[in-house]
């Protein structure tokens, strides 16, 4: 069987692509690769060591830590690391004059406690909790400590020796990519990063994202077949769709981010496509809606005439066979996102915490943002997220997130 390769490893790991979304970005190869990646997913969890799993962990910000490359001074960053001209800190000074506020206090933690752990190379992670940030609670009827970097509540039951960790330390930061290079527009991404090679700090909770016990979510009969059917039916569909319509996309990258923006609209109401004939009709009309609108705005015959062009350069694309064939990529987004819940399920069972989101009338139980299934001889990775609930929660005004207090 072939094992997916999405050559990520090659790039910086400031995105990374939903696997149902490479059915439209990666054409015929990346489509096989979403395929592929769920096969290997399922083939773990059934005892297969052929790659290895992460948890994506909701933390935030972004955070970037090692040593520069180009004097060997340790530093902190934001994404800013891999702009041409590399933005990092190397002294409170530095992110005092670039940054403001809580994400301030948050670098200057980072640049004052990381360099206890010896880092070696450059690591990126995201920021758990500072100071202040760890609460006691008791949600339904359990002492818990927490805290809530973003969206979801991470609750560790209390007494337990992770609990008394994070208590006792002065920041939390989960890491899950590596860098190697000899500067930082160079540098190579390999997905999973082994903290047991860095020192301990109390007053760092240093973690890695890697599940390394896959025992507790080894599937049942009943969820392999079920997963066995959706892969069977994804096999089935990926063949009737024409591979001129999926390289038409691939080469066509501002109409696939148009219509992951549609597809998207669905996603942060938690609704699933139905009627895969009626969403490409639907497609065509958010087209046309959006650059009438743009043109409407337009005051110069210049204008109008630019913003027409862009909608009939995209809707170019919607011949009779382009809009069958983009049915059936719908038809398979939908199984692959079916498979997917599925895993993500079995994946759910691991954790050694609880997980909620925090609503204005108490907690409600979630899972985790997501997880990312990793080719252990390529490094290469693919995001596996259950958007239905975590974009929902990311984006719904009735969650509260971790900056947001209860009463606004």
């Amino acid at each position: 069987m072939e094992n997916f390769r999405t050559h990520i490893t090659e790039q910086k790991n400031t995105h990374m692509t939903h696997i149902e979304d490479k059915v439209l970005y990666g054409g015929v190869n990346g489509t096989r690769q979403a395929i592929n990646a769920l096969r290997s997913l399922r083939d773990m969890l059934k005892g297969s060591h052929d790659g290895t799993i992460s948890v994506k962990w909701d933390g935030a910000p972004a955070i970037f830590a090692g040593t520069d490359p180009s004097d060997g001074q340790f530093f902190v960053a934001k994404k800013g690391i891999f702009n041409k001209n590399p933005k990092v800190y190397k002294s409170p000074a530095d992110i005092d004059a670039d940054t403001s506020g809580d994400l301030n206090a948050k670098l200057k933690d980072a640049l004052k406690h990381l360099p206890a752990l010896g880092i070696k190379g450059v690591v990126q992670g995201d920021f758990l909790y500072g100071k202040g940030d760890v609460k006691t609670k008791k949600i339904k009827g359990e002492s818990y400590v927490t805290f809530h970097p973003n969206t979801i509540v991470y609750a560790i039951p209390s007494g337990t020796p992770a609990a008394k960790e994070i208590k006792a330390s002065q920041m939390g930061i989960v890491w899950h990519t590596a860098y190697t290079g000899s500067t930082f527009e160079t540098m190579r991404a390999s997905y999973g990063v082994d903290v047991s090679k860095f020192r301990k700090s109390k007053a760092v909770w240093s973690q890695d994202a890697m599940l390394r016990d896959l025992t507790k979510a080894t599937m049942s009969k009943k969820e392999t077949e079920e997963v066995n059917g959706y892969l069977s039916m994804a096999g089935k569909i990926f063949n009737q769709i024409s591979g001129n319509t999926l390289r038409s996309l691939e080469s066509n990258q501002d109409l696939a981010k148009t219509i992951e923006t549609y597809n998207n609209s669905f996603v942060r109401k938690g609704q699933i496509i139905q009627d895969t004939s009626r969403h490409v009709t639907g497609l065509i009309r958010f087209i046309q809606t959006k650059y009438k609108k743009e043109i409407d705005s337009r005051k110069t015959d210049r204008g109008k005439a630019g913003q027409q062009k862009k909608m009939d350069d995209l809707l170019s694309f919607f011949s009779t066979s382009n809009k069958a064939s983009l049915k059936k990529m719908f038809d398979l987004q939908k199984v692959i996102v079916l498979a997917k819940l599925k895993l993500i399920n079995s994946l759910n069972r691991l954790g050694n915490y609880d997980t909620f989101v925090r609503t204005r009338n108490g907690y409600k139980v979630t899972g985790d943002e997501g997880y990312v299934a990793i080719d252990q001889l390529g490094g290469d990775a693919v995001k596996i997220v259950d958007r239905m609930e975590f974009s929902y929660n990311n984006f719904s005004a009735d969650i509260l997130k971790g900056w947001e207090k209860p009463g606004r």
